[in-house]
């Protein structure tokens, strides 16, 4: 019987360590009174770290079982930058009933790994894990420090996580110049089983806001001139049905060019939209880079069926592209009016050009794993913690290495039904990131 390598032996531990986190249910609703916390996880992390020889850092950020776990490995060139390598612990919520699997079952068939953070993002929280106890059972040092943060509430935009540890204990970060993360490093199928490996350079801006209108409150049966259900109906159907202006970013100009290069194809500014659907699944998480998106997704009024209330409220979702801030808060103004109310929690685009030795790092390891791969930058629709790193000086990169079979439609996965990952991708991806740290 032939015993695995080393190596063989951490790819199977990361499979592992993502199927039971998995099976710890961190759900974050984003309601302090609903939200299941990151404690458990935190702990589960904490213990697989102390047990190989790890000194921790284990972060309590206030509310309730909001916890972080940091650790750092020394590297051989004390002198060189530190890699800040981060991944959260949160998921955002389930519904069961609607799955083929539990979704916190972490089951391992069909060839993947399944539950709710299998994709965003216990599968590089997992790898990463995996990684770090191979280095210190082995004694394999890196050529520069690299920083381990598991870390709380990023569905949630980091108050508990990234925000709050950047803003009151930096000092964790001391000496952190780059950083990498999630959403980056999975591959796409273009020609002839080219795979393109995408490397997360820019993120879209987050406003989540709230709409509120007043009126006067009534009863059902009358007729009513001022009812606040009505005006709020129009100004969330003019917002969500209006369509903002093309914007070519630098990194989105770099990634069409990129494909280009691989296959052919052109992307004319005329019909940009029609040539990105081209790409298939990936065209959704494309095609949101191309232009400001504002797309409601709760209402609320009211407490019975005949009483007008004299407040309704709406929750929307608006992703921002970098530097359109102003023109995004000018076509608000246009197309609300004043007599909309609007209050809202922001976090700020990140952006970042694909080039130094960090990218030369990663291409090399991807490349060395998938001979003829190709690696290109792109734009996130969403966010990430990056935005609270970029505060440190950080430059920050979604690298969290996946080779996908080319008919998945892996975007569909993020807060997805049947959210999974690929087995062999997790092994493929420790393989990879492996390479990346002995490296970079």
């Amino acid at each position: 019987m032939n015993t695995p390598s080393p190596i063989e032996a951490a790819e199977a531990e990361a499979v592992t360590l993502t199927s039971e986190l998995i099976r710890i249910d961190t759900t974050n609703t984003g309601d302090p009174e609903t939200v299941t916390g990151e404690r458990a996880a935190a702990e589960y992390v904490a213990e697989r770290l102390t047990e190989v020889g790890y000194e921790i850092t284990y972060v309590e950020s206030g509310g309730r079982d909001r916890h972080n776990v940091i650790a750092r490995l020394p590297g051989s060139d004390p002198g060189r930058g530190a890699l800040l390598v981060h991944g959260h612990l949160d998921v955002v919520p389930a519904d069961a009933s609607e799955w083929s699997v539990h979704p916190f079952s972490g089951a391992v068939q069909d060839g993947y790994v399944w539950g709710r953070g299998a994709v965003d993002m216990k599968d590089m929280v997992g790898m990463t894990l995996a990684l770090a106890r191979h280095y210190k059972r082995h004694g394999i040092v890196p050529p520069r420090d690299i920083v381990f943060a598991f870390l709380a509430d990023e569905e949630a935009g980091g108050k508990y996580g990234a925000q709050w540890l950047v803003d009151n204990r930096p000092e964790l970060f001391e000496g952190v110049t780059e950083a990498i993360s999630e959403v980056g490093g999975f591959s796409i199928t273009l020609r002839d089983n080219v795979r393109a490996y995408l490397i997360e350079t820019a993120e879209k801006g987050i406003r989540w806001m709230k709409l509120r209108v007043r009126g006067t409150a009534g009863h059902g049966s009358m007729i009513h001139r001022d009812n606040a259900v009505t005006k709020l109906a129009e100004a969330v159907a003019t917002l969500g049905n209006h369509r903002f202006p093309l914007v070519l970013t630098d990194s989105v100009r770099e990634f069409l060019a990129g494909v280009t290069d691989i296959t052919g194809w052109d992307f004319p500014e005329d019909d940009l939209d029609g040539a990105v659907a081209k790409l298939g699944n990936i065209s959704r998480m494309i095609g949101a880079t191309l232009r400001d998106t504002a797309n409601p997704t709760m209402l609320t009024a009211g407490y019975k069926s005949n009483v007008i209330p004299s407040t309704a409220e709406a929750a929307v979702d608006c992703r921002i592209l970098p530097g359109r801030l102003e023109a995004f808060d000018r076509e608000l103004d246009e197309l609300l009016g004043p007599d909309i109310e609007r209050e809202w929690m922001e976090l700020p685009p990140v952006e970042t050009t694909f080039d130094g030795a960090l990218v030369d790092a990663m291409t090399a390891a991807v490349v060395a794993e998938d001979p003829g791969a190709r690696t290109l930058p792109y734009m996130l629709s969403g966010g990430t913690d990056a935005k609270a790193f970029q505060k440190l000086g950080i430059r920050n990169f979604g690298f969290a290495p996946l080779r996908l079979p080319a008919d998945l439609d892996f975007s569909a996965l993020f807060h997805g039904v049947d959210e999974r990952v690929p087995v062999e991708a997790l092994r493929f991806g420790t393989r990879v990131l492996d390479r990346f740290f002995r490296s970079c």
